[in-house]
């Protein structure tokens, strides 16, 4: 049976984009330490699941040259990996290994998560990961949390129930970064 991640960027305050839905504050402060980090996150065989509004975001940069440049073991990686975009109204995909789910996303999560093959993760998608969630679909929940207060913004947890966690890794990163697994 296949796993199911979760990976997104939050602020302090728990928000993984601002008020106007910007991402650019995660982006900041990196260090070479964070950079391997998340270098060796884009160095798996997994498969990287978004909603459409993450995935056009995703498909608009890491396939561009200026990614390649700005940080390429992560481009080749976001690149290279299979990619599930679960959209009510896309019919096709133009990012390379992207394959687009029109159907409900949480029965065709529990059929993918069925079936054999590589752990999936879903990166940034708060709508798509609050049905997974509320679903009892996910597996695990990687979090990096950023040195910024936002005071406003979106909760890739809006309308689930609480859920009681168990810690199995942190780790800190001089950038004032630090991530956190929950299982």
């Amino acid at each position: 049976m296949r796993t199911l991640s979760v990976f997104n960027n939050i602020s302090l305050d728990g928000y993984f984009t601002d008020a106007r839905n910007d991402m650019s504050w995660a982006h900041g402060a990196d260090d070479a330490d964070f950079n391997a980090f998340v270098a060796g996150n884009a160095s798996g065989d997994g498969v990287l699941v978004f909603g459409r509004i993450t995935y056009d975001m995703m498909a608009g940069w890491w396939p561009s040259d200026m990614a390649a440049q700005a940080m390429p073991e992560v481009a080749a990686g976001m690149n290279r990996m299979t990619k599930y975009v679960f959209s009510r109204s896309m019919t096709s995909a133009d990012w390379q290994n992207t394959q687009v789910f029109n159907e409900d996303a949480v029965e065709a999560m529990r059929r993918l998560k069925a079936e054999a093959g590589g752990a999936m993760v879903v990166l940034g998608s708060g709508s798509l990961v609050a049905q997974l969630a509320r679903a009892g679909l996910v597996d695990d929940y990687q979090v990096v949390v950023c040195p910024v207060v936002l005071g406003a913004g979106r909760s890739m947890f809006e309308g689930i129930d609480r859920r009681d966690l168990i810690l199995t890794q942190s780790r800190a990163f001089s950038n004032g970064k630090v991530f956190l697994r929950y299982r």
